[in-house]
């Protein structure tokens, strides 16, 4: 669906050369949208990847990009003051991955928590009254009821990213309790797609069999999964910008589960080439089974997830082999 924003309208959207922030930010910007784009093109994963997202971005005049970090919060006034005509903000940047977490306990304090709370309070001391943002999936911890519904209770995370996104959602609520800002949180379920994560399984896995070197497949493939094609989350939040409720939480998944072990079968079906398979227990802050329930999603962002995981794989090994250079 495309969504007409007003004419002249900006938006700030943080970790814009990130895989879901370049597709969000590129797709607004061929709406004719201004974005100012916010990145610290940091080392968690390929600084090269990021900067061939940023690249493409730059192509477009109506695109505008600040290098830093929000955890320092001089720097978030910085952004803010300079450019008085923000009228949205799409939060996208985090430190990503579950278990990166486990042993780097603290850059998830200061980007997640500290660089959110800088973020959202400048955005309320500069009269920004819609603020979008990206919460996961992983908050849903150890939930055994399936499909996972923002209904659920989440007050049990079992790592310390589910437990700082379920903080992003409490303090968005305090602000929007505070002082009327409207605030939506979106929980995404496993996103793939071209210019993807490199610490993600896709991109792992992919490379791996093509460089004859073995994967590490945990749960013994029984892991299953909720992955949702870049394509469906994008609409999910355009529509969430678009529409700016007072305060919401969506879950943007695809409203299927997928065991990882037919999740390979596609990879290799479309490398033509067999994994080598590192059968290992599951991990610890991993959950085994991801589903979300969309209904809410469905009712007020018109979601309508399009793209079966057979089309998305294909779509980003498609992608991978050109990037790549791979014949």
């Amino acid at each position: 669906m495309n969504y007409n924003f007003k004419p002249n309208t900006t938006i700030l959207v943080t970790g814009s050369a990130g895989f879901i922030g370049f597709h969000v930010t590129k797709k607004l910007l061929e709406t004719n949208v201004n974005i100012i784009g916010l990145d610290n093109l940091n080392d968690y994963y390929d600084v090269n990847l990021k900067k061939s997202r940023n690249k493409i971005l730059k192509e477009f005049d109506n695109y505008k990009f600040y290098k830093g970090d929000l955890k320092d919060l001089n720097f978030v006034k910085k952004v803010l003051d300079e450019n008085p005509s923000i009228d949205k903000i799409c939060h996208l940047a985090a430190q990503a991955g579950v278990r990166y977490s486990l042993t780097h306990p603290h850059t998830y304090i200061q980007t997640n928590i500290v660089g959110f709370t800088n973020l959202i309070d400048e955005a309320k001391n500069h009269n920004i009254k819609d603020f979008i943002y990206a919460s996961s999936s992983s908050v849903y911890g150890k939930n055994e009821k399936i499909p996972f519904s923002v209904e659920d209770n989440v007050d049990k995370p079992i790592s310390l990213y589910a437990a700082s996104k379920k903080a992003n959602e409490l303090i968005a609520h305090s602000y929007h309790h505070l002082y009327g800002m409207n605030c939506t949180g979106l929980r995404f379920f496993t996103v793939y797609g071209p210019y993807g994560r490199p610490d993600m399984a896709l991109f792992l896995f992919t490379k791996a069999i093509l460089e004859n070197k073995p994967i590490k497949v945990f749960n013994h493939g029984k892991m299953k999964r909720d992955f949702t094609y870049i394509d469906d989350i994008v609409s999910g939040i355009l529509a969430s910008l678009y529409k700016s409720y007072p305060y919401e939480i969506f879950n943007l998944g695809n409203h299927k589960s997928i065991e990882l072990n037919y999740f390979i079968e596609l990879i290799e079906k479309n490398l033509g080439k067999k994994a080598q398979k590192q059968m290992m227990d599951i991990q610890p802050g991993d959950v085994e089974n991801t589903f979300a329930d969309i209904k809410s999603s469905q009712e007020k962002l018109n979601f309508d997830p399009q793209t079966s995981i057979e089309d998305g794989i294909k779509k980003f090994i498609d992608w991978y082999k050109n990037y790549y250079k791979i014949k």
